[in-house]
């Protein structure tokens, strides 16, 4: 079912997606060399108790995932993009790190992702980020009542294009409210004018997630972290956005 949200949810969603927003920008500014991933997830879980919210991650067992998630965030390193199951490692000169978190407040929900470089950053990864980065603010744009779905995937699937980066279509966006994950698919990568016709009230996470070499993955041991299957670098954005009569609204902007 697909719910469309009224103006006073979107502003809880807003609420919610601020505190997302805020915890990411920490997270980005406390990875540096030398720093533990799990020094990383216990300051979220920090935050997220001080807030009195709610983690979407934890205890989370979709179908593709071995067990419960039992983190409040993922940490994805270098050709890690999806599901980084937080462990022990430290982080080196030049990792690409990936951060995604989703919470819950007062029963409503917002998800973003971030990709940064610790330390020294490489040429080709800034260059991947900016990718990921452009394609989002891309689909963003697009995200208008009166489009339909697949102008936000071909937004996405042109900026991968013109940089050069295939697209896997097997995990992409998706609607959220209640819930972290709710109907609607949004593959990255589709044909204009085609799916569901976007409404006021709707809302949805857009992510787009590149590889450098490859839209083929593969899952490590930990049946969660997910990553390209050749072993090349990897970078995720995603914000939580609201369909409005004025436009797109981001709910998830860091500060």
């Amino acid at each position: 079912m697909i719910e469309h949200k009224r103006p006073e949810d979107i502003e809880r969603m807003h609420v919610t997606g601020q505190f997302v927003g805020q915890v990411l920008a920490e997270l980005a500014d406390l990875a540096a060399v030398g720093v533990d991933l799990m020094d990383l997830e216990r300051h979220a879980r920090r935050r997220i108790k001080e807030r009195g919210a709610e983690s979407c991650y934890w205890d989370y067992e979709p179908s593709f995932g071995k067990g419960p998630f039992r983190n409040v965030v993922c940490l994805s390193v270098n050709d890690a993009v999806l599901h980084g199951l937080p462990h022990s490692y430290k982080l080196r000169d030049g990792d690409l790190l990936t951060m995604d978190m989703a919470v819950a407040i007062d029963g409503w929900a917002a998800d973003s992702a971030y990709s940064v470089i610790v330390g020294t950053p490489a040429a080709e990864d800034l260059r991947l980020i900016e990718a990921t980065e452009v394609a989002l603010e891309a689909a963003i744009k697009v995200a208008r009542p009166g489009n339909r779905l697949g102008d936000i995937s071909a937004a996405i699937g042109a900026v991968a294009a013109e940089y050069g980066y295939p697209v896997n279509l097997e995990f992409g966006g998706h609607g959220i409210g209640r819930t972290m994950h709710e109907d609607l698919h949004i593959p990255n990568d589709g044909r204009p004018g085609r799916g569901w016709k976007l409404r006021t009230g709707l809302t949805i996470a857009i992510e787009p997630w590149f590889a450098a070499g490859t839209d083929k993955i593969v899952y490590d041991p930990d049946g969660w972290t997910i990553r390209s299957a050749d072993g090349s670098r990897t970078a995720h954005s995603e914000h939580t956005v609201a369909i409005t009569d004025d436009g797109p609204l981001v709910l998830t902007r860091r500060p």
